[in-house]
């Protein structure tokens, strides 16, 4: 789908949709609970990729609309025939997620995926696996696994993914033995391991945090209890952004206490120089003059490409460091969102971890490729609010991975875009 995006501005109120991270981690812990309902989801392509692989893996799932209802496990070798088969899609965290939950199960499975997700990064998370009785085809899908996950003591980075480590935090607590998780660089992307900490709190699991990591009590019980999805902060982001352009929008649905990194966004906001006030009803943001500031990403990655955009408007420069690890996601997405940014006329110079930006009042417009990832294609439908000509987004039906109304809900705010090719 190519999508044509043109000049407007962002009013009125939006409804927070349901945290796919929250989503992921829920839906893991009340299968290992068998049972509980999780309510309120949003069912884009990575929330079906978990779904369908937990329920491959010989987990019992039932959808009814937005919810979700675990039961029973019935594992695949009791079942005979092939090996399952677990299709990933794109989804690195189901991914990464599963794979020691497949291990600590002790099943012999195969995991693919498409897209980008095959080259994405799993050695390290296999070659610890792999030290505590666990058997590996490679390092990269398809792979299969087979053998029975020992308890021990687990050495992860923490600049690499936090994945590697909530996946880790899901299974540990099924072991015989107690375990613990140290990390061996400094911890990125932490506010992640924060929600899945909560996650397993929440269905009767303890975790405790440590001065090198974490340790986990082996023969725990996942408990089932019902649960509803909080709302997401990454992809409330984008109509921040768009309002801080030129418009003012308030965001309904968002915890104010939540523990995601990305309600980072709105201090940031605030810091540019846009107004930010919460309200009883949610966060309402409205423009003002914008100006470029010094951004630390390494525990907020997914709000790089939309803050990149917003910088491309800032009066003065903006750098976003510690940012490396974002040429390891669905795209490069430090290159991918540069190089958009550079097609529509902004001004950006692309180091290893980090983008400066130098900001202008308005930018020209014109046709940049989505890189098959939802986050540069929403970030470069903000760009347009502030373009001069209309902007062409290709390979826009990337936004199902996470946010499939996204157009939808961007055209009840005022923005104007229509499909030019589907």
């Amino acid at each position: 789908m190519d999508v044509m995006v043109s000049a407007s501005t962002l009013r009125g109120t939006a409804s927070a949709v349901p945290s796919k991270s929250m989503g992921h981690r829920s839906l893991i812990c009340a299968a290992l609970a068998g049972g509980g309902t999780v309510s309120g989801l949003r069912f884009s392509a990575d929330i079906s990729a978990t779904v369908d692989a937990l329920s491959a893996m010989g987990f019992s799932l039932t959808r009814d609309g937005g919810a979700v209802r675990a039961g029973a496990f019935t594992p695949p070798s009791s079942r005979g025939g092939e090996l399952p088969v677990i299709d990933c899609n794109e989804s690195g965290s189901t991914l990464r997620f599963l794979i020691p939950v497949a291990a600590a199960l002790g099943e012999s499975v195969t995991f693919t995926g498409r897209g980008r997700l095959p080259s994405r990064p799993i050695g390290v998370l296999t070659d610890a696996l792999s030290q505590h009785g666990v058997f590996f085809s490679g390092d990269s899908l398809p792979l299969s696994m087979s053998g029975y996950l020992k308890p021990g003591h687990f050495r992860l980075p923490g600049n690499v993914s936090s994945q590697y480590i909530s996946g880790l935090l899901f299974a540990l607590p099924l072991l015989e033995g107690d375990s613990v998780v140290e990390i061996t660089t400094p911890l990125e992307s932490k506010p992640y391991i924060d929600l899945t900490v909560k996650a397993l709190g929440d269905f009767g699991i303890k975790v405790t945090e440590t001065s090198q990591g974490y340790a986990v009590r082996g023969n725990q019980r996942y408990e089932p209890r019902d649960c509803a999805v909080e709302g997401d902060y990454s992809n409330a982001a984008f109509f921040a952004c768009g309002a801080a352009l030129g418009g003012a929008v308030l965001t309904t649905g968002l915890d104010p206490a939540s523990l995601q990194g990305d309600r980072d966004i709105f201090p940031l906001l605030e810091r540019m120089g846009a107004k930010v006030t919460w309200e009883t009803d949610g966060v309402r943001v409205q423009s003002g003059p914008l100006r470029g500031i010094d951004i630390d990403a390494s525990q907020i990655p997914d709000l790089v490409p939309v803050l990149a955009v917003t910088a491309a408007f800032c009066e003065g420069e903006t750098t976003i460091y510690n940012a490396g690890r974002l040429r390891l996601k669905e795209s490069d997405r430090l290159s991918a969102v540069s190089d958009c940014l550079r097609r529509l006329g902004a001004q950006v110079e692309e180091g290893s971890d980090r983008l400066k930006i130098t900001g202008k009042p308005r930018l020209l417009g014109g046709e940049v490729d989505g890189c098959n990832d939802h986050r540069i294609v929403m970030a470069m439908a903000v760009a347009a609010l502030r373009c001069e000509g209309p902007v062409i987004i290709r390979g826009a039906q990337a936004v199902e991975k996470s946010y499939g109304a996204f157009f939808e809900d961007y055209q009840a705010l005022g923005g104007n875009c229509h499909v030019i090719r589907d």
